[in-house]
């Protein structure tokens, strides 16, 4: 771990004051929410955000979230090139290659931040970028081949979005449970996206474990093809977390307002549009 430390102080010392004002994340949750907290939120994309360390986390579809921070920054996760009506050009957006809805080969050049999750040549990618208000960075797992049998490996990253604060993780197409040294890689996640199909990617009863060990305090289930592939994933990880469904498709979310138990917080996928 000694170069992303290097890393980070180097770029932190090149970096205006102004620019390093986001609150560090160690990626340790603070449970201090209101037990009568509602999630069901009034915002919608674009709307301005309460406080500096609020987040609104929006699902669009399949693997793809829009990440709006309190500074007008926005990141996309699995990038497909389409988010939806909304005139937006996502100031960073990360991409994983196990399958063709969750890359594009042509992001829009006006994109500034464009990063690839997979290896190239053999190398594995390896981000650490800071935009003063957030930092995303990237923990490399592998992924089967077509086959099934084959391993491509680190053809996968987990990317994990260090903002006001929290800790945002985003297991992309994760096909295996992460080793000893990605989980310290990872640290604790506040809030995880996890992708639930149970087949495509980890089966049930792994990412299961898997959330169980990242003791996130709010996990988003993603990847999931329809009521049937959900209602499992919900049935299963219902003894140890809490289920919660809002019929929303946005969350906003701070340390202030983590719940104080384990929480899935099921979003219904919805493409961005502008604000009316």
């Amino acid at each position: 771990m000694i170069r992303p430390c290097l890393t980070a102080l180097a770029v932190l010392a090149a970096l205006p004051a102004a620019a390093q004002d986001r609150r560090p994340s160690h990626c340790i949750a603070i449970a201090e929410a209101d037990p009568a907290m509602s999630y069901v939120q009034l915002a919608a994309y674009g709307a301005p955000l309460p406080d500096d360390y609020t987040v609104r986390i929006n699902y669009v579809d399949h693997a793809t979230f829009v990440i709006e921070t309190a500074g007008g920054l926005r990141v996309a996760t699995d990038y497909t090139g389409f988010l939806g009506t909304a005139d937006l050009i996502p100031d960073v957006v990360t991409m994983n290659n196990a399958h063709q809805t969750h890359f594009t080969s042509f992001p829009d050049p006006a994109i500034p931040h464009v990063l690839e999750g997979w290896a190239r040549d053999g190398v594995a990618a390896d981000h650490y970028l800071d935009l003063g208000e957030i930092l995303i960075r990237n923990v490399p797992t592998d992924v089967r081949g077509f086959d099934r049998a084959t391993v491509r490996e680190n053809g996968n990253s987990i990317f994990v979005f260090e903002v006001g604060g929290l800790c945002i993780g985003h297991l992309g197409h994760l096909h295996h449970e992460p080793d000893e040294m990605q989980y310290a890689s990872l640290g604790r996640l506040d809030v995880v996206m996890a992708p639930v199909d149970g087949g495509l990617t980890l089966d049930l009863p792994t990412m299961i474990r898997v959330l169980g060990r990242l003791r996130s305090s709010v996990v988003i289930p993603m990847h999931w093809f329809g009521e049937y592939s959900l209602d499992r994933f919900l049935a299963g990880i219902s003894e140890e977390f809490e289920v919660q469904r809002p019929g929303a498709g946005h969350l906003e979310v701070s340390l202030r307002t983590l719940p104080d138990r384990p929480t899935v917080i099921v979003l219904e996928p919805s493409l961005l549009r502008d604000p009316e």
